[in-house]
């Protein structure tokens, strides 16, 4: 159970609140905490925390208002930093006292709160995956963003992660752009065409299918049956004696797939690069399509399997999914089978590893159900740590993509037009006078960024999204680029200030905070708990909204009181040691987004 540096001692002193007051031993797991609820209209409630004392009226034998008021004033009497409490229907909110905000502040100012201790776990995070047959488009991007902040988190909270990525370079889809190249290509290359390698392997993609469309329909004004016709069309038979030729490792089909492989590599590791994303190990499928096999002859001497039709079966009925073939009757493997022999490659590659987390779209969800199922029927205890990281659909004003058709919105064009939609939004406010055009770029291109990843991580990955390129850029909205532009005011508040001097907390108890001041130390306060949460349920979303909801805050206190202009030396300098404090945990947490935050703006 996670405790914040609050819950470490009210915990222990609930305890023995119980003890004292009805005998009664509690489990500390058992205590639920939350934020005091605050109402938007009318009076508020006091309080900093609150404890739903109803879990336990049969231990202490009294109602929930008489229960909540003795265990209030036990806190009140014995716990120095509970400052005063109150009772509504059984919740009890307990006032923290001011001192104890006071050491949070200047212990945030002297050492790195947001560390957590190494957990000696070690965590495998897949996510991109994308086919060497097209560029990396628009649902990639939210694939990508959410293994690279899911990572991050993780590595944040204590454990050691291992990116990694599966690159699926085989297969028909992969034939069918090296045969629309062979035919239509005429020799180009990314360097005679000017195009990335994985946008010019694209583009035979897209044109294989339009001309087998063409052939289909020739062969239907002929009087062929349109599903007759899709098999019969030459192209398609082509593209799949060049991948029977792939498989029987032909030396003039093998040296143009790895060209053409090669070109893409190229391009992906571009577009990499440009997101900030690194990987620490890649698997490809021409590599891993052959594992799995031997595992499931295996399965099957155990009787984990049965044999009919001369294929090889798992029987999964009984635990409410279906029946799926492992290895077809001609020996031949399906997906399933490799990502069985994959999964157990991973765990005897890498010793001490405890999570594998596949990020993939939920439209796998069953596929991850079955796959998991059947490690654990082979008896692996691993197979408990096996997690689908399942995400939704982006969608975009105009529709859902089609790579075929060539209607997909690649990576790099949706980057590139953030990057120019920050461009514009910086001319138009016209206040980087004083930068260089290097300057510019470099700040525009890190805006966009910041706008594209935030707009897609503030949203539960669960959630099915409408990316809206125009909303995700506002500097006032709840925007990647409203949190960078606020820590960057910060960053200038803090250089004009000079240094900053520290006070003891004796010296800063003088400091009568304001409402605005206690509510941002409060959302400090609140971060660790919001990363353990992220990490827990692998959720970028909770440090996203979180972030914001920080610097709302902070702009409130901002906007109402004075900073550098304080008069009073104590209060300046209390406030500035806020500022400080709130820039470092924006920073930490974008870093968590993956997004970099600009010391101006």
């Amino acid at each position: 159970m996670f405790q914040d540096r609050l819950q470490s001692q009210l915990v222990p002193a609930l305890q023995a609140a119980f003890q004292q007051l009805f005998s009664a031993t509690i489990d500390p797991q058992q205590f639920a905490f939350q934020p005091t609820h605050q109402p938007r209209t009318g009076s508020g409630v006091e309080g900093d925390v609150t404890i739903n004392v109803f879990p336990f009226l049969k231990l202490s034998g009294k109602g929930p208002e008489p229960t909540a008021m003795a265990v209030g004033e036990h806190l009140k009497a014995n716990l120095p930093i509970v400052a005063d409490f109150n009772v509504i229907k059984g919740f009890l909110n307990i006032v923290i006292a001011d001192g104890y905000w006071l050491g949070f502040l200047q212990e945030a100012g002297e050492k790195d709160i947001l560390q957590f201790p190494p957990t000696g776990k070690k965590v495998m995070v897949e996510f991109a995956s994308p086919n060497t047959n097209k560029p990396l488009h628009l649902g990639h991007l939210r694939n990508i963003f959410l293994g690279d902040s899911v990572s991050r988190i993780l590595r944040s909270t204590g454990n050691e992660v291992v990116r990694a990525q599966v690159i699926n370079d085989r297969g028909i889809h992969i034939c069918k752009s090296m045969l629309a190249w062979q035919k239509f290509g005429n020799g180009e290359t990314p360097e005679s065409s000017g195009l990335k390698g994985d946008k010019l392997v694209g583009k035979y993609y897209v044109a294989f299918d339009k001309a087998y469309r063409a052939e289909i329909e020739a062969l239907i004004a002929a009087g062929k049956p349109k599903e007759e016709a899709e098999k019969q069309a030459p192209l398609i038979l082509e593209a799949q004696a060049m991948l029977l030729k792939w498989e029987a490792n032909d030396p003039e089909v093998r040296a143009l797939w790895h060209m053409m492989n090669g070109w893409v590599y190229t391009g992906f590791n571009a577009t990499y690069a440009r997101m900030g994303v690194e990987f620490d190990k890649i698997y490809y499928e021409s590599q891993t399509y052959i594992l799995g096999k031997q595992d499931v002859l295996d399965g099957l001497k155990k009787g984990v399997f049965h044999e009919k039709d001369g294929a090889i079966w798992v029987d999964n009925t009984p635990e409410g999914l279906d029946e799926k073939v492992l290895l077809r009757r001609d020996g031949t493997s399906v997906y399933m089978t490799q990502d069985i022999g994959t999964a157990i490659k991973r765990f005897e590659e890498y010793s001490g590893l405890s999570r594998l987390i596949y990020t993939v779209g939920n439209e796998q969800d069953y596929h991850f159900k079955v796959l998991f199922l059947i490690l654990k029927k082979l008896g692996y205890a691993w197979a408990d740590g096996l997690y689908h990281l399942s995400y939704g659909m982006v969608d975009l004003p105009s529709g859902k993509m089609k790579s075929r058709e060539g209607t997909v919105v690649d990576a790099d064009e949706i980057i590139e037009e953030m990057v120019q939609e920050a461009r514009n939004a910086g001319e138009q406010l016209s206040k980087l006078d004083d930068f260089t055009e290097d300057e510019k770029s470099q700040l525009y291109e890190r805006i966009g960024l910041a706008a594209l990843k935030y707009f897609l991580l503030k949203v539960g990955a669960k959630k099915r999204m409408l990316f809206d390129p125009a909303a995700s850029i506002d500097l006032q909205g709840h925007t990647g680029p409203f949190i960078q532009y606020t820590f960057a005011r910060i960053n200038s508040l803090l250089g004009k200030s000079g240094s900053l001097k520290t006070h003891s907390i004796e010296e800063m108890s003088g400091w009568k905070m304001a409402a605005e001041e206690r509510t941002v130390i409060k959302m400090l306060h609140q971060f660790p708990a919001a990363l353990h949460e992220a990490a827990t349920e692998l959720e970028p979303s909770s440090i996203a909204n979180h972030t914001y909801e920080l610097v709302k805050a902070y702009n409130g206190f901002y906007q109402t009181l004075p900073v550098l202009k304080e008069e009073d030396p104590l209060k300046r300098d209390c406030r500035l040691h806020l500022s400080s404090a709130v820039a470092k945990n924006v920073k930490k947490a974008m870093w968590c987004l993956g997004i970099e935050v600009p010391e101006r703006m």
